[in-house]
């Protein structure tokens, strides 16, 4: 199994492509650069953008994660559904699975989440609906950790001192997550 992740520094954090390929058995590349939208790698003007799609050109990939910019949902709707509808259609045309590596909110009370002038719930309910709608619309899986830290980070730290990227345990349990949804959709593999 292949597996091709696009993302940004969530996607890359305490090396989670290692530990989804521990826990899959898969081979797993990641394609990320800290900060980056989906849009960044449609573009073939980005470094990023042209490897990402030379990647999905010449290489066959059984599932392909997308990961949008921690807040990008959010701030830029319309950039995220267009570069999830983009993106899916490409990585199905090429014979893959998409799968949206659903994020987390900023920390509960963290200095980031106040910076932006958010509440912790909303931003947790705004980021899941987003995720759900374009994994529904584009028919792709979802890998709900964004869900799960909400459920486990009042009784688990979760986040790394920033209280933006995931610590060890984030990252393990985004690893497990995101095996979890891939291993019950192996039958999508040709």
């Amino acid at each position: 199994m292949r597996i091709l992740m696009l993302g940004n520094s969530f996607t890359i954090a305490n090396d989670l492509p290692q530990r989804l390929a521990q826990l899959t058995g898969a081979e797993v590349m990641a394609h990320t650069r800290g900060g980056a939208r989906l849009a960044e790698q449609l573009n073939p003007k980005t470094k990023l953008g042209a490897r990402t799609l030379a990647a999905l050109e010449g290489e066959p990939w059984d599932f392909v994660i997308l990961q949008e910019m921690s807040h990008g949902p959010i701030s830029s709707p319309q950039s995220f559904f267009t570069s999830v509808e983009r993106l899916c259609a490409w990585i199905r045309a090429k014979g893959a699975a998409p799968v949206l590596f659903a994020t987390w909110a900023y920390e509960k009370g963290g200095a980031k989440l106040a910076a932006k002038g958010w509440d912790y719930e909303d931003m947790a309910r705004q980021l899941s609906d987003a995720y759900r709608q374009a994994a529904q619309e584009n028919r792709a899986l979802l890998a709900e950790v964004g869900q799960r830290f909400y459920d486990l980070s009042p009784t688990h730290p979760l986040y790394a001192a920033d209280g933006v990227h995931p610590n060890e345990d984030g990252t393990q349990l985004a690893a497990e997550v995101i095996a979890e949804t891939i291993l019950t959709h192996k039958e999508l593999i040709p």
